[in-house]
């Protein structure tokens, strides 16, 4: 039926010319106000279509294309059945290219077919401006029915003739397109490059269903690189956009997204209302793949539930849709449903059918062929063929691994690990139960820091075949201390301690309530509350969770190296709170006051340490450059009272010599970044931080402006950013960023924090100290000075850092660890080959 409108729209018109009224609707069409462009359409052909042909078509058109871009293809069928008169193509051209999309949206696909051709026809023998749109519809149609190189040519064609012809709108729509080919191909990095010039193209000319559409896009591709955080802000601004602009067709597709990341977080609630709705809005508008997508995910969301009454009603539903499509590849993923049912239900025989079936298929996507050899691993674990099971699980890793490999984009490549992390936690689980710990080592230490050793040349990139030789007994003597490698998965957990002499295995508490604590924990030490007076602070248990089983093995002043796992990353252990065991130590106290702690990124990057001190010869042409006390940007970045004292502190345990200084408006990220930093041994900011949770490399150092100032509309001149960072190799023994959250706030699975912190050790930095929460000016400054007193005796900068921090807990005011214990020292690698 077609939509009704309110009976006041005519009258409404009254007094408007036809030209007005049809220049409000298309403008309101092209700024996403769909409903009140439809309504604006509609009451014109009532008032105006008298007038004769031409007011009537234009007015019956635009009401059609609003109603397509709402999701309403039938209304659209409705409203179109009549056609124009003879002699005016520009009319039957657009009226064909829109029934013939909508035909494609419900999956008539013949109809489809027949009207674009017809209107392909008419463009052969008239130049005009809606020959861009049958392109365009051309490519939809290709796309749905499997010819993706088909559509990707034709949505090309589209963007050059949008180009010549000075279409914004279409350009913006083929950009959009050609994103979400990319999309289907698996090619997410593409995707994400495609959709944002689509989303900033959109943006520019004020078109908001191209912006929120591919916004969506832009957050369903970081879903598929494995980064659901990123995703679920995005999608859920696109979603919440199309619904105030009551664009049904993107509504319920930003929803289904929004599902799948509830989903994998365990939030099956909130999945199964989000899949509903979009379901409901899906059959609403009959669009049969989007009714595919939501009852394929419905059935899988119902199989980890133990509904698979409700899991085989909606895998059924789905593959009778893909089915009738002819769509080999979407009849998978039913399937993939249909063998966990049949595992669950205990017949193993017809699950392990199906998974083989699966992963041999040709149209196979990749994603799912992990998958299938994931379930065919865990299948033959259950039944006790360990053979089986340990060839499936190196099966699904290096499937997954030659996806990775891939993945170009950097900050990219920093989430894909994600996809994988089940995998990996069960086949680790799997080597440990079954008595081969040195092994799952060897396979936890390969998924730990992947981009930042790659980009070092420390590993090369493509290891499907596995892990390489480990030696972590070796490492362990080089570095010169006991290194703790955590892992915290989903059953149970990991440390494996390990010597010179030996390494040894203990069995913690699983994940979820190790990163309870641990961030319950953190809160706490950057509370008001003393936590070592507090009793419910936590610092004993998780003391008691992380350190005691390996206690033995410690001797007093040891020097320890944590690689950290999940939420431990944001811990700094040094604040956990250890029982007294000697006679100077006989009650509760800081674990820093019983070793020396420093983290590591993974054991491939510690076992490269080679660590200097201040009193060696500098590595470089000169010994430190500080920049920093930068004039204000904006009153956001207020100037750091201290700063001008601490860069004076920090200069002064160099020879003037070996030194550059960049302060005030010469402390710019341009006069950092041609100030050839490689030269330098030692470099100090004094600043401002900025960590971007959903963009890490976006994180920042806050500097002074650039001169003259950028022409940007937004002049972030003055923010030196990780991305930039890390494409200046150093030399630097040692970075320390004496600024807020240097160390970042988001850690990706395997690679651990990515901020600053990250970047300066991407870069080739040997050490990097820098800060997991904001602190005082006035206690890093004394802390810093502290340091540099410690690093001109002699000391490594572990062994520094280490003493400044005892004395501001012993000796100053800044007793709580909130003061002393932000700024942590990372350990990097001394033998980078920058790739």
């Amino acid at each position: 039926m077609l939509l009704l409108l309110l009976l006041s729209v005519s009258c409404r018109e009254k007094g408007r010319s036809p030209e007005a009224i049809f220049a409000q609707g298309t403008t309101d069409f092209l700024h996403g106000n769909l409903r009140r462009s439809q309504e604006e359409a509609h009451g014109g052909y009532e008032t105006f279509r008298n007038l004769g042909h031409k007011w009537e078509w234009k007015f019956r058109l635009l009401e059609a294309k609003a109603a397509l871009w709402r999701g309403l293809n039938r209304d659209v069928v409705q409203l179109l059945q009549l056609e124009p008169p003879a002699g005016t193509p520009d009319f039957a051209i657009e009226r064909l290219t829109l029934i013939g999309v909508a035909s494609v949206n419900i999956h008539q696909l013949s109809d489809a077919e027949r009207f674009l051709l017809q209107a392909e026809r008419l463009c052969s023998a008239y130049e005009l401006a809606s020959c861009g749109y049958v392109l365009q519809g051309r490519g939809l149609l290709a796309s749905e029915l499997h010819r993706s190189d088909d559509a990707e040519q034709l949505y090309e064609r589209a963007l050059a003739f949008s180009r010549s012809h000075g279409d914004k709108f279409l350009e913006a729509n083929s950009l959009l397109n050609l994103g979400a080919e990319s999309l289907s191909k698996g090619r997410y990095d593409e995707a994400v490059d495609r959709s944002e010039a689509a989303n900033e193209l959109a943006k520019r000319i004020n078109a908001r269903i191209p912006e929120l559409v591919t916004e969506c896009n832009i957050g369903w591709a970081y879903y598929k690189l494995g980064d659901s955080e990123r995703a679920l802000e995005l999608c859920t601004h696109s979603g919440k956009m199309a619904s105030e602009l009551s664009d049904i067709y993107d509504q319920e597709n930003a929803l289904t997204n929004i599902g799948y990341v509830h989903m994998d977080a365990g939030e099956f609630a909130l999945a199964a209302r989000s899949f509903q709705s979009a379901l409901s809005l899906a059959q609403k508008i009959d669009v049969k793949q989007d009714i595919f997508n939501a009852t394929r995910v419905l059935a899988r969301l119902f199989v980890q539930t133990g509904d698979f009454a409700s899991a085989e009603h909606y895998a059924d539903q789905a593959l009778e849709i893909a089915r009738g499509a002819g769509n080999r590849a979407d009849e998978l993923y039913p399937i993939l449903v249909q063998g966990q049912i049949a595992t669950r239900r205990g017949d193993q025989t017809g699950a392990e059918t199906i998974f083989h079936e699966i992963k041999q298929d040709k149209d196979c996507p990749v994603s799912l062929k992990w998958e299938a050899e994931h379930a065919l691993a865990q299948l033959h674990e259950n039944e006790n063929r360990p053979d089986y099971a340990d060839r499936e699980y190196r099966s699904a890793l290096a499937t997954f691994e030659a996806a990775r490999d891939s993945v170009r984009r950097e900050d990219s490549q920093l989430s894909f690990l994600t996809n994988a992390s089940r995998i990996y936690d069960d086949y680790i689980h799997f080597l440990i139960v079954r008595g081969n710990s040195e092994e799952a080592l060897r396979w936890a230490e390969f998924s730990r820091a992947r981009t930042l050793t790659e980009g070092l040349g420390l590993l090369n990139k493509g290891a499907t075949s596995g892990p390489p030789p480990l030696h972590p007994q070796q490492i362990a003597k080089q570095a010169g201390g006991t290194l703790f490698f955590y892992w915290l998965g989903e059953k149970e957990s990991y440390l494996w301690a390990i010597t010179p002499q030996k390494t040894s295995l203990f069995t913690l508490a699983p994940r979820s309530e190790i990163e309870a604590s641990a961030q319950r924990y953190r809160k706490a030490v950057i509370g008001p509350q003393d936590v070592l007076q507090s009793a419910d602070s936590g610092g004993q248990a998780l003391y008691r969770m992380l350190i005691a089983p390996a206690q033995a093995m410690l001797k007093k002043d040891a020097k320890v190296f944590v690689i950290p796992d999940g939420a431990l990353n944001n811990l700094n252990f040094e604040t956990l709170l250890a029982p007294g065991t000697t006679a100077g130590q006989s009650k509760l106290h800081y674990w820093i006051e019983d070793v020396g702690l420093a983290d590591a990124s993974s054991l491939r990057v510690l076992g490269t340490v080679r660590s200097s001190k201040l009193t060696d010869k500098p590595k470089g042409d000169a010994a430190l450059l500080v920049v920093g006390n930068s004039v204000a940007p904006n009153k956001n970045y207020p100037e750091l009272p201290k700063a001008a004292a601490q860069v004076e502190s920090v200069a002064r345990h160099f020879p003037s010599v070996t030194k550059k200084i960049l302060t005030r408006e010469q402390a710019t990220p341009s006069a950092y970044l041609s100030s050839n930093p490689e030269r330098f041994s030692y470099i100090h900011f004094v600043a401002h931080g900025t960590a971007s949770r959903l963009s890490p490399l976006d994180s920042a150092i806050v500097l002074s402006k650039a001169s003259p100032p950028s022409r940007d509309t937004e002049d972030n001149s003055f923010k030196l950013y990780a991305r930039d960072i890390i494409q200046h190799p150093l030399r630097a023994e040692l970075v320390t960023i004496s600024a807020c959250y240097g160390a970042g706030e988001r850690a990706y699975s395997g690679e651990g924090l990515v901020g600053l912190s990250w970047a300066f050790l991407r870069t080739g930095a040997h050490h990097v100290v820098a800060a997991l929460w904001e602190a005082t000016d006035s206690s890093t400054e004394q802390l810093m000075d502290n340091f540099y007193d410690e690093l001109e005796r002699g000391a490594d900068p572990s062994t520094a850092l280490r003493a400044a921090k005892l004395r501001l807990l012993h000796d100053s005011p800044f007793k709580s660890p909130f003061y002393w214990a932000p700024f942590q020292l990372f350990v990097g690698s001394s033998s980078a080959k920058h790739n």
